[in-house]
């Protein structure tokens, strides 16, 4: 269109394609609370365009329904309609039949959407038919692919069509896809002006294809429509209670309790009423955890699992948030029993997985020690299913074991990223991220927690998200970043609180305390560590307690506190005799030196290094530390050096700036010449540039990248042109020469 302005010398600028993170900000600005599913439909259908990304949300503001997750159109302002439709209105009946097919198809294959063509107008179509669109700009045809210019377009030509035009297209394409079952059942309920049973029982055949292949979200969604389309007195109860149970599976409790509810509006009979009374139970947060609760729960169970095959199974997986419940909470110790033996009634092979994770987070005193020996004799290698990796890793993290639980937690995150179980894959990367803290894998640590804290928010986790910015402010802390560390626990503090979710407080406690310890505020370390442990306070958690008493001991006797140091060693030495926890046996064995008489203190000192620590490479520089100092006090300089200098290098290999400086100190003060730390190259990129660039390191590509990152094959783009001048490379050929960390 001619205006003055063309011809007026004006500077032109190109308004290109926005990136993923762009387009998300974009989007978040238009319509800051759009629910995740229709914010991801909207992301995906504008690819980046900027109008796409200001119109749609408009449009959807007025529009009733929400776009489903398998279709490819969405409603559109009228005037962007109008603009669009004017280029197809003098097109051929044929082209515009075409174009229909094209926008209803959920592919792009040319010879699938000219076969639901001819089936919808019962007359052979070519390729020739599509000319007429190409010429008038619409789409463009490349490698038998059907492409829209504009990602409006499909929306406005789908949605000008007579809704019985569209139903027939539909029906079109689900007859042409009579050998994709999946895709054929989408487009038989698309095709539907109502409820039909027939159709449902294809999507529920079609959600369990989706489980077979391991894409549960797909399978919650073809439920759910099933159950749309389900008579009230027929299926539709037992396709939303299955809902429930994937989503529970998924990781998102409060879909699964949207789920259950609808459910109880539904017919339910004989074992579908039992399942669904079950789920309520466990899935029950008003309730306070009681014996009472338990018993009326294994009475449920104990009806369910002789009328229905399977029923262990479910059970045990019911089971399993009650069990969690007991980690956070503090119920009593009857209830905590009553709960493993309940677990124990529906084992179901000598070794149960679900039982072992039931047990280790019900009653984490009483259960450990036959947890690790379990865990033990079955090994990582005999678990495949990512959802029993992930409860098994989490267990083990229950139980203090976080190198036992390490394997485990890698490899569920690896498979949940497969299976593109957002829900679950946050929670276990935010495991991850606390385990990785404990065992100085530092990097990752930064890594898991980044991902944690943006999927957990994603996927309406928000609680997981906090776990993870609290892992992150103990890593900032530990780096000499309190400002940062600071305002990241007060955030998470004050919306944890908002949310109710005081058991999770505990996490903030520790966070304190460790970066008190890290930057040798140790009288603030003991205060804030001691609420932990203390049963009258509101951050006390008896076994997250224990994940800094070694810390507190050591604060203790820092600050004239050696009676409290004694009580809490004597606490920490029985709990490790009682649970044998490799973390609690070595984290006694470093705080004994402290407790000990000053020319009494070598062995223990000798005894800790020789092996206890070997896991815990924090401890391990901080007692290497604290014992070349005791050297020094007994005026050994030349003995000091030597684990002075080591204690250097851990704690310039983990970034640990206040205790560096101080054990450069130490050594220096010792008569030996020492440097200053040099500045490490990996700590320029952010946690999301470290994992693309380790991941192009191994020969993924941008799109494999992004597949399981959960971005666009472009920003992986961006990201690595960035890392390039930050490594001092220039290609991702060059990225197997760089250091990119160990862990």
């Amino acid at each position: 269109m001619y205006s003055v302005l063309n011809d007026a010398g004006l500077p032109e600028l190109e308004l290109a394609t926005l990136d993923d993170d762009a387009a998300m900000q974009l989007l978040e600005a238009r319509a800051p609370s759009l629910d995740r599913t229709v914010r991801d439909r909207l992301l995906a259908e504008a690819a980046g365009n900027p109008l796409a990304l200001v119109e749609l949300p408009a449009a959807l503001s007025g529009n009733s329904g929400v776009p489903q997750p398998l279709k490819p159109w969405l409603p559109i302002p009228r005037r962007l309609e109008q603009s669009f439709l004017s280029r197809a209105s003098s097109l051929p009946d044929s082209t515009r039949t075409v174009l229909l097919i094209a926008a209803a198809d959920d592919k792009d294959d040319v010879t699938e959407i000219l076969r639901g063509a001819e089936l919808l107008d019962g007359t052979p179509f070519s390729v020739d038919s599509l000319t007429p669109a190409i010429q008038a700009g619409l789409i463009e045809l490349s490698a038998h692919r059907v492409r829209f210019w504009h990602p409006l377009i499909r929306s406005a030509i789908y949605n000008a069509a007579a809704p019985s035009r569209r139903l027939a297209g539909h029906a079109a394409l689900a007859t042409a896809l009579a050998g994709h079952q999946e895709r054929r059942a989408w487009h038989r309920a698309a095709a539907s002006s109502g409820p039909d049973d027939d159709v449902a029982l294809d999507l529920e055949a079609a959600a369990s294809k989706a489980l077979q292949r391991g894409a549960p979200v797909a399978a919650v969604e073809a439920l759910r429509q099933a159950a749309l389309l389900s008579t009230p007195d027929t299926h539709r109860g037992r396709l939303l209670l299955r809902s429930a149970e994937i989503n529970f599976e998924l990781g998102d409790a409060t879909a699964a309790r949207r789920q259950l509810a609808k459910a109880r509006s539904a017919k339910l009979e004989g074992e579908e009423q039992l399942r669904h009374t079950l789920w309520t139970e466990a899935l029950n947060e008003d309730r306070l955890f009681s014996p009472e609760r338990i018993r009326a729960f294994a009475a449920v169970a104990d009806q369910l699992a002789s009328s229905e095959s399977g029923g262990a199974t479910l059970v045990l997986n019911a089971l399993r948030p009650l069990a969690t419940g007991c980690w956070y909470g503090n119920p009593s110790q009857e209830t905590r029993s009553l709960v493993v033996r309940t677990a124990r009634r529906f084992q179901r092979m000598d070794i149960d997985p679900l039982v072992v994770s039931i047990a280790a987070s019900a009653n984490p005193v009483a259960e450990t020690a036959w947890v690790i020996d379990v865990m033990a004799r079955i090994g990582p290698g005999s678990v495949n299913d990512p959802v029993e990796q992930h409860a098994l890793g989490s267990t083990l993290t229950a139980v203090w074991g976080f190198d036992l639980g390490w394997p485990y937690l890698c490899a569920a995150v690896d498979g949940l990223r497969r299976q593109g179980r957002l829900g679950l894959l946050g929670e276990a990367l935010a495991s991850q991220a606390w385990s990785a803290i404990h065992l100085g894998k530092h990097r990752l640590a930064r890594s898991a927690a980044d991902e944690a804290r943006r999927l957990s928010r994603e996927t309406g986790r928000s609680h997981w998200g906090f776990v993870a910015d609290l892992a992150t402010a103990v890593l900032a802390g530990e780096r000499g970043e309190s400002e940062t560390a600071s305002e990241l626990i007060l955030a998470a503090e004050t919306e944890l609180l908002s949310i109710g979710a005081q058991s999770i407080l505990g996490f903030a406690q520790f966070a304190r305390g460790r970066i008190a310890i890290a930057n040798n505020q140790h009288n603030e370390a003991f205060e804030q560590l001691a609420r932990t442990l203390d049963p009258s306070d509101v951050t006390y958690h008896p076994f997250l307690g224990y994940w800094g008493i070694a810390d507190l001991i050591e604060a203790a006797t820092r600050t004239g506190r050696d009676s409290e140091a004694r009580h809490y060693l004597a606490r920490l030495d029985a709990l490790a005799e009682k649970t044998t926890a490799p973390y609690l046996e070595a984290m006694a064995a470093y705080a004994r030196p402290f407790v000990a008489a000053e020319d009494q203190a070598e062995p223990f000192y000798e005894q800790a290094l020789a092996g206890r620590l070997s896991h815990w490479p924090l401890h391990r520089a901080r007692l290497l530390l604290a014992y070349g100092r005791w050297l020094r006090r007994q005026r050994r300089n030349l003995d000091a050096r030597r684990p002075l200098r080591a204690a250097v290098e851990s704690f310039d290999a983990l970034g640990i700036k206040a205790m560096g400086a101080d054990a450069r100190a130490a050594l220096r003060a010792s008569g030996e010449a020492v440097g200053r730390p040099t500045s490490d190259t990996l700590d320029r990129l952010t946690p999301q540039e470290l994992q693309i660039a380790k991941m192009a390191a191994t020969g993924l590509s941008n799109r494999e990248i992004g597949a399981r990152l959960f971005i666009s094959h472009r920003t992986v783009g961006q990201h690595l042109h960035r890392v390039f001048p930050k490594l001092g490379i220039t290609s991702r050929g060059q990225l197997h020469l760089a250091d990119l960390g160990g862990d």
